[in-house]
């Protein structure tokens, strides 16, 4: 197979613009300087990964949110670095041709290729509540898993179920580490992932050859390690006591912290206050609108989106955003007080020893 360099090369992009390219690979890896050079040697060296792109219960919405990727753009992930041999949504092939591709891919390149996987399967009466190509997907996806090298778990479908395993789940689908269990899963969760984590996970693993190093709930690190709370610019407001009370009210318009309107940042882990969405010029919080959660575990069975977190830590003991702000102007009137005693002593110090040296 090509590799990444000699497709660019032979659509005519120049070797200057190839390390542009790798530096700021690496910069939105969050990689160190010297990263960059380990990019373009593999990129020059290794040949370009096979993908299989597969479909269960789900929106598309992952799909929307990869081919608008700007660092890297989705047509150069997709036309070059990588080998993106099935994917029934995009591709020209359908029925019986779709169906030989997807057989020849798994034949050719046995143990090589990456398995991504949008939605998720319905375990209930055999699968039958999606039906690809004739078969249950379930039976598909265990087929296309066992001779791959490791699968992606793409959007909150695929890493915890979403919508369709929301209660009563009546056709109980279930996420994927819950039926495949014996290869190696990166879940990529979001309602949603942001375009930039997609292409991201795809670079890292075709320019290393390697899974990115995961948390404990198989999402990389890279991108979701943080909350969106740790990054929030709207954080300050929140250690100052200063929240939303209601909907365009006068802390609305001054972009006051979003907390007491349900906002789940603080126990949401993921990458949107930092890389942002649309090409990083904005994320739901920037647009007005508390963080849903949704790129963490049953956030559709959590209450509604309005719903306020119960408590939070802060100054730290529990306290709930009705507290801290009188927690934060006793800290400060504390202070104050204290300043001023000290003062008085100093004072009063000082004029006594000037009364001992007159004397």
């Amino acid at each position: 197979m090509e590799t990444f360099y000699s497709v660019i090369r032979r659509q005519g992009i120049t070797r200057r613009s190839f390390h542009k390219f790798c530096s700021l690979t690496a910069t939105s890896l969050g990689l160190e300087p010297l990263a960059a050079d380990r990019i373009a040697n593999a990129l020059e060296t290794k040949p370009r990964v096979p993908v299989i792109w597969m479909h269960g219960l789900e929106c598309t919405c992952c799909s929307e949110s990869f081919i608008r990727s700007a660092h890297p753009l989705a047509k150069d992930a997709v036309l070059s670095m990588i080998s993106l041999d099935y994917d029934d949504t995009i591709m020209a092939a359908a029925g019986h041709q779709a169906e030989a591709i997807l057989k020849e891919t798994r034949a050719k390149h046995k143990g090589q290729y990456i398995l991504a996987v949008e939605g998720n399967p319905p375990l209930n009466e055999g699968g039958m509540f999606c039906i690809d190509g004739g078969k249950p997907f379930l039976e598909k996806l265990k087929m296309m898993a066992d001779d791959a090298m490791a699968i992606i778990a793409w959007g909150a479908c695929a890493s915890w179920g979403c919508v369709q395993a929301a209660k009563p789940n009546p056709t109980q689908a279930t996420p994927i580490d819950k039926v495949i269990t014996n290869k190696p899963i990166i879940k990529v969760p979001g309602c949603p992932p942001i375009a930039e984590v997609m292409t991201g996970v795809i670079t890292f693993i075709t320019t290393f050859g390697k899974l990115p190093e995961l948390d404990r709930h198989g999402r990389p690190k890279m991108f979701y390690s943080q909350r969106i709370h740790d990054k929030c610019y709207r954080r300050s407001h929140f250690d100052a006591g200063q929240f939303v009370e209601e909907w365009d009210d006068e802390a609305a318009r001054k972009g006051y912290c979003l907390y007491k309107m349900g906002c789940k940042g603080p126990t949401t882990y993921n990458a949107c206050s930092t890389v942002r969405w649309n090409g990083g010029v904005s994320f739901p919080i920037q647009s007005g609108h508390g963080c849903i959660g949704c790129s963490e575990d049953g956030f559709w069975d959590k209450g509604s989106f309005y719903d306020r977190l119960t408590n939070i830590k802060q100054f730290g003991i529990e306290k709930n955003a009705d507290q801290i702000g009188v927690a934060a102007a006793a800290a400060v009137g504390a202070a104050v007080a204290v300043h001023a005693a000290m003062t008085a002593v100093k004072r009063l110090a000082s004029k006594r020893a000037d009364a001992n040296q007159d004397r």
